[in-house]
């Protein structure tokens, strides 16, 4: 049995793992018994099978006082279970925040949430820096005193200045990427460079408009629901596995300006949302689809 860490302590933080795996008898059981064998106090677990593809996906937490298998030894430890269960998986520390990197074009409400949101703590992570590909923003991101960076974007620099910023990603050792209303397609080499690790907010319009001015066509077509959804930044176009959505009501009396007030309401809260799922591990991606452990 591997020793007990010296730095543990009855404050110290949860640990969080996630697993999937083809779904097998006794999968709850042994990994729940792994657990408990070295002294670990279980105090949230969820899973959920998905039928047709008969793949299982697991939540488990607990408390590491008492545990008795180090942080940098419980790789080794769990390896010959997860070998014999043929387990995918990763676990997390509750304290180590995500490092965080927003991106920004000129609209500034899902910004100024996201900051507020990680200044008063109820985000789970530290906003390492903010790129824009417009300078319009950096008065107000220098106000929290965090470090803004300028990349502007044509279709002949795209690709030399999506490189630098991953670079400079790697740099700040960033975990996730928010699109904070960030108006440009990110390339292949972006999304595979954090793949999984990219959210994304846009509306979602029953029915959808897409190109400019979507609000002003979604007033011209008197819809009754406007929405919003995060997602999965991929290489195909807001097709990524969708994390949070959220609708709000919508009538002819409303005015253009009342339904963008709506949307980009909407548009904050289910951003917000969708990032503290992230950042709390309680999104597993598989396929095109998520499993959201609330």
């Amino acid at each position: 049995m591997p020793n007990q860490s010296p730095s543990q302590s009855p404050n110290q933080p949860n640990a969080v793992l996630l697993i999937h795996c083809p779904d097998q008898r006794g999968l709850v059981a042994q990994i729940a018994q792994f657990i408990f064998q070295y002294n670990g106090n279980i105090i949230h677990s969820d899973h959920h099978t998905d039928q047709q593809s008969g793949l299982f996906l697991m939540r488990l937490e607990w408390e590491t006082s008492g545990f008795q298998i180090g942080r940098d030894e419980f790789a080794a430890a769990f390896l010959p279970l997860a070998r014999k269960m043929n387990l995918q998986w990763e676990i997390h520390y509750r304290d180590q925040p995500d490092r965080v990197a927003l991106f920004v074009s000129k609209q500034s409400h899902c910004l100024y949430d996201l900051l507020w949101r990680s200044a008063e703590g109820e985000l789970p992570c530290e906003v390492a820096l903010v790129i824009s590909n417009h300078p319009d923003l950096g008065p107000a991101v220098e106000k929290f005193g965090i470090p803004f960076h300028v990349f502007p974007i044509t279709a002949d620099t795209k690709l030399a200045q999506e490189k630098a910023e991953i670079e400079l990603l790697r740099q700040h050792r960033i975990d996730l990427v928010v699109l904070a209303r960030y108006m440009q397609v990110l390339s292949p080499q972006m999304v595979e460079a954090f793949p999984n690790h990219i959210i994304n907010i846009h509306h979602s319009f029953l029915p959808a408009f897409v190109g400019a001015k979507p609000y002003h066509q979604a007033f011209e077509r008197g819809v009754k629901l406007i929405g919003a959804t995060s997602h999965y930044a991929t290489a195909e176009l807001d097709q990524g596995p969708i994390i949070e959505q959220d609708v709000a009501r919508s009538s002819h009396r409303d005015t253009v300006e009342d339904m963008v007030r709506k949307g980009r309401d909407l548009e904050r809260v289910v951003l917000a949302r969708a990032v503290r799922l992230h950042l709390e591990r309680r999104v597993i991606p598989y396929g095109r689809k998520t499993v959201i452990f609330d």
